[in-house]
């Protein structure tokens, strides 16, 4: 696919917000690479790069799937053109993930073979990294056609995809979730959303209550991965949301951009009835 087809919308015409994003898809690996030649990856440069690549795909998988909502909630009907890529970048993001275990395995593909199959968070990991490929190899507009009504179908399985493969960060990242946590949270905000009745999912009242609960899940999650992981006492992880003495916690920060969201769609609901949007640019409250 040429450059100059992947910066231009639907209509055909460049487009400065996919270049944009392109710009950004594109510059972590340049900084990872970056870091790389400056020898300021720390003492195991391989296993920072592997724990990086895996944050970015988890974001941009997290990012495609947040499309839908941003769409209904600040109905900004250009960020559906961004979907694709967005979920493009995370399977490449997934494969340089995988590609980097790989070279810290010294490229020997039996033993790595082994140790997915060995190691349940590494097979989670692996069966969310072929479910990325194949929902990138079928997000074109030609596998569209093709499959017709079962495209949703099968795009739909993103969500199961994002389940497993915070799970499997979850796992890896060992005594330190703090991404994994805010991320679970994030994700637990989109699902909410979905489950609201269609009249409301364009609403702006329902912002902060999904907030909360996305909020009270990353707390829930957290305790007990903790108290199941490390037998830490939930309760004393449950409290610690509470005690801003060393900064917000995760599940605070799900709270936070739920905020900002909240503020974001009111603003832009008060330029609409301003008359600084285009008709039809912000619906009911």
């Amino acid at each position: 696919m040429r450059l100059s087809g992947v910066v231009r919308d639907p209509a055909g015409r460049f487009s400065w917000l996919k270049l944009g994003v392109l710009a950004f898809a594109l510059s972590h690996a340049a900084v990872l690479l970056l870091r790389w030649y400056l020898h300021d990856l720390g003492p195991r440069p391989i296993t920072e790069a592997i724990h990086v690549s895996g944050l970015w795909a988890i974001r941009f998988l997290l990012l495609s799937l947040a499309v839908t909502p941003a769409r209904a909630v600040l109905d900004w009907g250009r960020v559906v053109m961004l979907r694709r890529m967005l979920g493009v970048t995370a399977a490449c993001y997934a494969v340089l993930h995988l590609t980097l275990f790989a070279l810290d395995q010294k490229w020997r593909l039996l033993h790595v073979a082994s140790e997915i199959a060995l190691r349940f968070y590494l097979t989670i990991g692996f069966i969310a990294l072929l479910g990325l490929l194949a929902l990138a190899v079928t997000s074109t507009d030609g596998w569209q056609r093709r499959l017709g009504a079962r495209w949703k179908k099968l795009h739909r399985l993103a969500y199961g995809i994002a389940v497993l493969a915070l799970f499997h960060y979850a796992v890896q990242s060992k005594a330190d979730i703090t991404d994994a946590v805010l991320l679970a949270g994030l994700f637990a905000w989109a699902m909410y959303w979905r489950r609201l009745r269609r009249r409301w999912q364009q609403r702006l009242w329902p912002i902060l209550p999904l907030a909360l609960a996305a909020a009270a899940s990353a707390s829930v999650f957290e305790a007990a991965w903790y108290a199941v992981r490390n037998h830490v006492d939930p309760w004393l992880v449950w409290d610690a949301n509470f005690d801003l003495s060393y900064g917000p916690r995760p599940a605070v920060w799900v709270l936070i951009l739920g905020v900002l969201l909240f503020a974001l769609a009111g603003l832009r609901r008060w330029r609409r009835r301003r008359g600084a949007l285009p008709r039809g640019a912000v619906r009911r409250a």
